[in-house]
């Protein structure tokens, strides 16, 4: 069964909240605005009965909710990442959409990354709702998706994230000879509406090589949150853009070294190091002064 996790973003319009889950609520988009109108969404209905919602959007793997003016959202938040929380995770009914077999309209192209063993294909949609990470068809066991991409026999690694597939081959063929089958694949795959990865499917997170660590919340201290909110910040959108993640490890204090680890086109590409040294080090240098001395990347 999924467990579900909530996370609070704030919009341009300080009347609308969005509740952000980590898995995917529904197939369609959908605005509420009033109790009336959401008579097939029994989750939309619940949240009415709070007196200060005004309207209900849910989307994707989000809801927004628009209050009214009467509260202000600092006051009530929380109870209502709570209420939502308990109500997704006890399997209750988001919205009763209607089952249909039509073909979804999906396009896919194919992008080159730094990492000539790598090709990323980028979906017009939202494709999974974090980042997985699947180096063997074992490991795609909770993926339908990247266990078929693993039946062809020059694909070495599958990496997922927001709207696109990272691609890792062998060299045992050109990008030139097998990139229309392989986007035609995923394309096809997407179209027919299948789930990408199962609920079981284990996002790519770092366990700071402390197998013992696995799904438990890990504690940083003052200087690794200073680190990872600039790698979210600067660095992470420009590494997805390449095809590829980067993850914080963790922060050796005394020899002032960063550890993170390298996911998708990243893994093992040629440039990575110089991206490594040249662009993160120095960016972290600069910025946190002399807590960081060295940076140090592992191949996810």
């Amino acid at each position: 069964m999924k467990e579900y996790h909530i996370t609070l973003i704030e919009t341009n319009n300080p009347a609308i909240l969005k509740f952000e889950a980590n898995h995917f609520l529904v197939k369609q988009n959908y605005e509420f605005k009033n109790i009336d109108e959401a008579k097939n969404s029994p989750l939309a209905q619940q949240l009415f009965y709070l007196p200060f919602i005004k309207t209900v959007y849910i989307s994707g793997n989000f809801i927004a909710l628009e209050r009214y003016d009467i509260v202000q959202w600092n006051d009530v938040k929380d109870e209502v990442a709570q209420q939502l929380v308990e109500y997704l995770n006890a399997g209750e009914p988001i919205v009763n959409e209607p089952e249909t077999s039509k073909k979804v309209a999906v396009t896919v192209y194919a992008e080159v990354t730094p990492n000539p063993a790598v090709m990323k294909f980028v979906a017009n949609k939202a494709i999974v709702p974090s980042i997985f990470e699947f180096k063997n068809i074992d490991e795609a066991k909770d993926s339908e998706l990247a266990k078929q991409l693993f039946h062809f026999p020059f694909v070495k690694e599958v990496f997922f994230d927001q709207n696109y597939v990272s691609v890792t081959k062998y060299d045992v063929a050109e990008w030139d000879e097998i990139t229309m089958e392989v986007r035609e694949f995923i394309r096809d795959f997407l179209a027919e509406g299948k789930e990408v990865v199962s609920a079981e499917a284990k996002q790519a997170e770092p366990t700071n090589g402390n197998p013992d660590l696995e799904g438990k919340e890990v504690v940083h201290d003052d200087t690794s949150k200073q680190i990872i909110d600039i790698l979210e910040e600067y660095v992470k959108p420009a590494v997805a853009s390449d095809g590829g993640n980067i993850l914080f490890q963790s922060y050796e204090e005394q020899s002032k070294t960063v550890n993170v680890i390298l996911q998708g086109a990243c893994s093992g590409c040629p440039s990575s190091t110089f991206t490594l040294k040249n662009g993160i080090e120095t960016m972290l240098k600069n910025m946190l002064g002399d807590k960081v001395h060295e940076v140090v990347a592992l191949n996810g």
